[in-house]
């Protein structure tokens, strides 16, 4: 590799770390869910606005993010978003009420929607046309690593006692202060400086990427390119005639890469494992295990998305998707629920004049968690089932394969890491032309963070009151309508400079 390139790759490296801010502060949650829910007495919608709050924050970062980008420039918000996930692990580790947790949360969420959005951008636009792809998947590819060192971390710091969620959430400060000192060391995104004018300074950028040669031969392509686009970054721009092409892309792709359920299993894992039947210390392994396959299968993607290009890639992984988590609602509808004596004898966290009402009910079997969860309301009342029901449902749960239920969901996540995770991103920064490529993608990422907060605040009321069988199943079905409009609509844009790109599509 030239020094030229090692340059590019360096300066993305950086930027690319928001993406494991993003990730950690993302799945640090799934650890702390169990211990915040009996910390600050949730029920199961406070539940999953205390895990979705942080999306909440993402969908304002989402709206301010792009606008400012476009007016400030992509670097200064990417400065803004490192000093929000260092006041939110602060703040956030130290809460003492539940709403002091919640507006903590959304302060680190308006920061992960501010890097979400402007990480890719800038190195999209950076970024050598053959290059690009590779390079913009190094964000989702810190966004997964991420992921894997917030499983790690929980897991090792899940026996430190009553305040182990605290450290779970504080350790995020310290590589958002790594974040905040390296942003300084990167340069002004190209594209941005010359549509402000600042031509020189672009040049000079350029010529770090890929030399004299090519840094005149882009800055005139843009410059060019500039003439011809006179459409100005508002926001009826967006939704014109030549532009529904694009938009269809670009909010289809955004409403399939979370309805399908991502999210709600990454920030969940260990409540999901722990109703598959495993224990606490095992459903946080069982959680590792899931971000060592999507740190491994993100770099699969990070191979093949300029080979084999965006529109395979996706539909490979949509198929997977659906097949995993239709195997997984096959594996739950098939189990039942039942309190034998001894599993009875395993209820933690329970108090004992509630055990002993259960015993009512000992050696009785019901098909369903519904029909379990009502015989248990029966014998010790509405309050009582709804703040214990997770710890007797799942030790109530047999017949189920646990192993089945792990392999169908690393498979669900390796699938959605060759796919729909780097290469929703990929497609987003390439799509939409450059004078509205801030606005734009602030508009869909907004509505990706407001598909994926519902997803995730509604996700434990779906588990607790249609049952796991049934929520994989609706999501199974959305990743197999996500294969069918990947074939209609999804074009392939691998190899293609970012100016051809538009000129391609708006035509469409």
């Amino acid at each position: 590799m030239s020094n030229k390139g090692l340059y590019t790759v360096l300066v993305s490296l950086v930027v690319a770390l928001g993406g494991f801010l993003l990730g950690f502060d993302s799945a640090v949650i799934s650890g702390a869910v169990p211990f915040i829910e009996k910390f600050f007495v949730l029920n199961s919608i406070q539940l999953g606005w205390a895990v979705s709050c942080l999306i909440f924050g993402a969908m304002a970062g989402n709206a301010l993010a792009g606008p400012m980008s476009d007016l400030f420039g992509r670097k200064p918000v990417l400065i803004i978003t490192s000093v929000l996930f260092t006041v939110s692990a602060i703040t956030s580790a130290l809460a003492q009420s539940f709403w002091f947790f919640i507006v903590a949360r959304i302060i680190g969420g308006i920061g992960v929607g501010g890097a979400l959005l402007i990480a890719p951008i800038y190195i999209a636009e950076i970024a050598p046309p053959e290059r690009r792809g590779r390079l913009v998947t190094f964000n989702q590819l810190n966004i997964v690593i991420g992921i894997s060192a917030a499983y790690w971390s929980n897991y090792f710091l899940v026996n430190l006692g009553a305040n182990n969620w605290r450290w779970m959430l504080g350790v995020e400060s310290v590589p958002a202060v790594l974040y905040f000192i390296f942003l300084f060391m990167v340069p002004r995104s190209p594209r941005w400086l010359v549509v402000r004018g600042r031509d020189e300074q672009a040049l000079s950028v350029m010529e770090k990427v890929g030399g004299a040669e090519y840094a005149k031969k882009s800055l005139q392509t843009i410059k060019e390119h500039l003439k011809v686009v006179q459409d100005k970054a508002k926001f009826p721009a967006l939704f014109t005639k030549k532009m529904s092409y694009i938009m269809v892309i670009a909010f289809g792709i955004a409403f399939f890469q979370q309805i399908t359920g991502i999210n709600a299993i990454l920030y969940y894992a260990p409540v999901i494992f722990k109703q598959a039947g495993g224990g606490t210390q095992a459903a946080f392994m069982q959680a590792v295990v899931i971000g060592l396959a999507n740190f491994l299968f993100t770099i699969v993607a990070f191979w093949l998305i300029d080979k084999l290009g965006r529109k395979p890639l996706l539909l490979i992984g949509s198929f997977v998707m659906a097949v995993s988590l239709f195997i997984n609602a096959g594996a739950f509808q098939a189990a039942n629920y039942q309190l034998t004596p001894e599993t009875i004898n395993k209820i933690e966290n329970v108090p004992q004049e509630i055990i002993v009402k259960l015993k009512n009910i000992e050696n009785q079997e019901f098909k369903s968690q519904n029909e379990f969860l009502n015989a248990v309301e029966i014998h010790i009342g509405s309050a009582d089932t709804e703040k214990y029901r997770s710890e007797i449902a799942n030790k109530a749960l047999k017949d189920v394969n646990a192993l089945l239920v792990l392999i169908a969901i690393i498979g669900f996540i390796a699938a959605f890491a060759i796919s729909l995770g780097p290469v929703m991103w990929a497609l987003l920064s390439e799509i939409f032309p450059n004078q509205l490529r801030g606005l734009a993608i602030s508009v869909v990422g907004f509505f990706n963070s407001l598909v994926s907060f519902t997803v995730t605040l509604v996700f434990p009321w779906e588990l607790w009151n249609l049952g796991p069988a049934a929520t994989y199943l609706i999501y199974g079905i959305f990743a197999a309508l996500t294969f069918v409009f990947v074939i209609r609509f999804v074009p392939e844009t691998k190899g293609k400079s970012l100016e051809e790109l538009e000129t391609i599509l708006v035509k469409s």
